[in-house]
């Protein structure tokens, strides 16, 4: 299996750029972990979506894997009370 490359959506970009300092960082590593692996530990097909989820903390990363092309589409960042409204 190659690598997949990371795309982020505008909307998206600007909900990471909020989120709290010491969990910045954090995050940006489990996004970028998903370039290895997409459905590797921890990630869950949310249901009558095409989507996953990944979780660091309070936080998930609502994303997409279109396989044919190798791209994960990251959708959503957000705290878990807000991120699946």
């Amino acid at each position: 299996m190659g690598k997949y490359k990371i795309e982020i959506k505008k909307s998206a970009v600007k909900e990471i750029e909020g989120l709290p300092k010491k969990d910045l960082q954090s995050v940006l590593q489990k996004i970028a972990a998903l370039a290895e692996n997409p459905r590797g530990q921890g990630c869950e097909k949310l249901s009558g979506q095409d989507k996953y989820r990944v979780r660091y903390g309070d936080y998930r990363i609502i994303y997409a894997i279109e396989d044919l092309l190798l791209v994960v589409y990251v959708v959503k960042v957000g705290h878990r009370r807000d991120v699946y409204r």
